[in-house]
């Protein structure tokens, strides 16, 4: 009977998991991107047009958790060092771009569009507040989170987040039936819960996955997981702040604990499926009978203040000093409305500051920025990547053939190709910065231009014939997709592949390569060896030394890759011993002890 009570319930899941599933990969096939695919998606299924789903609202409340999910995602790979060294960019070149748009916009909708000032203050804050969403997905496919520009991008965005709180003070100050003193209370009970949240992540998140990890049971630590990022966006949200912030400042706070890789590991299946739904509730909130009354309007102000905000954000960016084609492209990025507008439009209209019509106006503005952007972005890299490097003097890979493909030629695969020239092979090598191929010619090496995450670079790089694939190149996200790509395609050549962590090494292991290697170990081991002698200990020792440590490592990535990241903790040397852990053997210097 409870298994019938599902019924309806089930159903709805299947057609929203259905149009996924076949909206996604069309729309990747056309070369459109994932985000557009849901959106299209949830506007076919959604009020407007099929009408299966009546509420969209409730689903995108729900699907907000995966942008709370992605953001502590993002958070377990910045240190708070580092945040603290972003905080120059989080409130200058954050506080410039925010202001300046908010100004501009607020102008445009007096002057543009004839709206009373606080309507249009109002309008162009709700609008300045960017997709985290749209802008994070866009950096994390490109591989650019840890970059210069990826983290100016981030700390724009977290001052976004915190500007929600003080926006919405404003609202209720604005508010005829609010109260204003009501906006220093909600000022100063964001302050303390953020307050809060820190000293918890300070001194008691670690400990406390220390605890479960005891268990040794890996649905509890999941489990664990889950109430830490839900916990810390609920109590963000019980004080006014953004829930993505709570569940961002909880990542950041477990970036350095030793649990970090199984955490993201156990994150990740639930981050990937709430973020699809997050963009699957957009597009059905698309409300297409506001779109048939409103549309000159709509698209007006659309154009206008996408073009403004474009304008305020060139602008910063070249007043702090960045150069044009970054500029140009954290334009393209940020141009558009962001999920954080709903929630202020939808505070405005309970306090009377706007209504109905005017808050359906907004959103749906909001809705077909964030629908375009994905467009918008496809067409200026395009455009830009024309621009950004030249390729003059570069030879694009055509017709190649060699017993071994290299693809990167950093300094990683310039050592790795040293050894297969020492000895002869017939070696080709592509590599996608053509500055780097311009350097390589001055020492005499033939390097061609060529993106090993395609396959039809990889067909006129002579993969097909290649008995071996080593594959090189500094970008994590990149060797796993080359990795895949090469196995499904070129089964017969053997993968040899870079890693660039453990995490990284058990991907890869898992995923089939031939042998990974992870990119500092071997250095590692030889500064450590170095120690040794450096301590006096004589060369047998030394080398004693390296193959039991090097037999506890390949131990313990064997276990890793049968269990989790946990495992295989009893073969780490952690605490130092009263005698050596290899047998002692004479020394020119005497034994230390």
């Amino acid at each position: 009977m409870a298994a019938e009570g599902l019924g309806p319930v089930i159903g709805l899941a299947v057609v929203l998991m259905g149009a996924a599933v076949i909206a996604v990969p069309l729309f990747r096939r056309l070369g459109l991107g994932s985000v557009l695919g849901y959106f299209a998606a949830g506007a076919l299924v959604g009020p407007s047009v099929l009408g299966l789903f009546t509420d969209p609202d409730a689903i995108l409340h729900f699907a907000e958790l995966g942008v709370v999910m992605f953001l502590f995602v993002i958070g377990l790979e910045l240190r708070p060092q580092k945040l603290w060294a972003l905080r120059g960019q989080i409130f200058g070149l954050g506080l410039a771009q925010v202001s300046l748009a908010i100004g501009l916009l607020s102008l445009a909708g007096v002057v543009v569009f004839s709206l009373p000032p606080v309507t249009a203050f109002i309008a162009g804050a709700g609008f300045v507040l960017s997709s985290t969403a749209v802008i994070m997905s866009t950096l994390q496919e490109r591989g650019e989170i840890a970059s210069p520009e990826g983290q100016k991008s981030i700390s724009i965005l977290l001052f976004e987040d915190l500007l929600i709180v003080p926006l919405l003070a404003v609202v209720a100050f604005l508010s005829p039936v609010g109260q204003g003193e009501g906006g220093l209370a909600a000022l100063a009970l964001a302050l303390g819960g953020l307050v809060a949240l820190l000293v918890a992540g300070r001194w008691l998140l670690d400990p406390f996955f220390a605890l479960l990890a005891r268990a040794r049971a890996r649905e509890v630590l999941s489990a664990g997981a889950l109430l830490v990022v839900l916990g810390a966006a609920l109590l963000m949200a019980t004080v006014g702040l953004s829930m993505a912030m709570g569940a961002f400042v909880a990542g950041v706070m477990l970036s350095g604990s030793s649990y970090r890789h199984q955490i993201e590991s156990d994150i990740g299946p639930f981050k990937g499926l709430l973020m699809g739904l997050f963009f699957l509730a957009v597009g059905m909130s698309l409300n297409l009978a506001v779109v048939a009354a409103e549309w000159p309007l709509l698209l007006a102000m659309l154009v206008v203040y996408v073009l403004v905000k474009a304008v305020a954000i060139y602008a910063t960016a070249r007043a702090f000093g960045g150069a044009n084609l970054p500029a140009l492209r954290r334009t393209v990025m940020f141009a558009q409305g962001g999920e954080f507008a709903f929630v202020l439009y939808t505070a405005a209209l309970a306090g009377g500051v706007i209504d109905a019509r005017e808050n359906a106006i907004f959103s749906t503005v909001v809705i077909l920025s964030m629908a375009i952007t994905p467009l918008i972005m496809i067409a200026a890299d395009r455009v830009l990547r024309d621009g950004d490097r030249s390729l003059d003097g570069v030879e694009a890979a055509d017709g190649l053939r060699g017993q071994v493909l290299v693809i990167g030629f950093g300094r990683f695969g310039q050592i790795a190709l040293q050894l297969l020239l020492a000895r002869g092979a017939q070696v080709s090598v592509i590599e996608n910065n053509p500055d780097r191929i311009r350097d390589a010619a001055r020492f005499g090496f033939k390097v061609h231009y060529g993106d090993g995450t395609r396959l039809d670079i990889l067909h006129a790089s002579g993969a097909a014939q290649a008995q071996v694939i080593l594959v090189c190149v500094d970008d994590r996200r990149a060797v796993s997709a080359i990795a895949e790509l090469v196995q499904h395609e070129f089964p017969n050549a053997a993968v040899l592949a870079r890693s660039y962590d453990r995490g990284h090494s058990m991907d890869l292991i898992r995923a089939g390569v031939d042998f990974e290697i992870r990119e500092t170990v071997e250095s590692a081991f030889q500064m450590g060896a170095e120690g040794l002698r450096r301590l006096g200990w004589d060369e047998a020792t030394v080398t004693d030394a390296l193959e039991d440590v090097r037999g506890r490592d390949a131990q313990r990535l064997t276990e890793q890759v049968q269990g989790d990241i946990m495992s295989g903790r009893d073969s780490m040397l952690t605490t130092p011993v009263p005698e050596p852990f290899t047998p002692a053997r004479s020394t020119s210097k005497g034994n230390p002890q």
